[in-house]
């Protein structure tokens, strides 16, 4: 297991802004020393997974404006269920297990705060969702 845990910290990006105080709350330290590395590192998958997400529910997504997009998007990630554990999986899959206990201790705080983090970058990368060119015969 030894293995594992070093592989699995090795690989998570370091994120500067994360800052960890005294005074910080257990749920907080959490969020910055694990669960922003590990969404961070996992960036590119979520959004392939929200690309096909979209695909999978008639590429509606792209008909939308900009704010029903991004209503959108918290929608799937608040309210889809299937996809929302799909997320967190992924985010779970990369705990080590000393990171599992402690989530395991407080999961519904710190699942709120872990899909709040993927919505928000999906909503910054928003400008990678655009629809896929059709080709056309000439």
């Amino acid at each position: 297991m030894t293995t594992r845990f070093n592989n699995l910290l090795s690989i998570r990006p370091e994120i500067l802004s994360a800052k960890i105080y005294n005074e910080t709350s257990a749920d907080e330290a959490f969020q910055n020393k694990t669960l922003r590395p590990i969404i961070k590192l996992q960036h590119d998958l979520f959004i392939a997974v929200f690309k096909n997400y979209v695909v999978k529910h008639k590429n509606i997504f792209y008909d939308l404006t900009l704010e029903e997009q991004l209503k959108y998007i918290g929608n799937a990630i608040q309210k889809d269920i299937k996809f929302r554990n799909s997320l967190k999986g992924m985010i779970i899959g990369q705990f080590t297990v000393e990171e599992y206990e402690t989530y395991i201790k407080n999961s519904s705080a710190l699942n709120k705060r872990m899909m709040t983090i993927v919505k928000e970058r999906l909503i910054q990368s928003i400008q990678l969702f655009t629809a896929p060119e059709v080709l056309q015969e000439v």
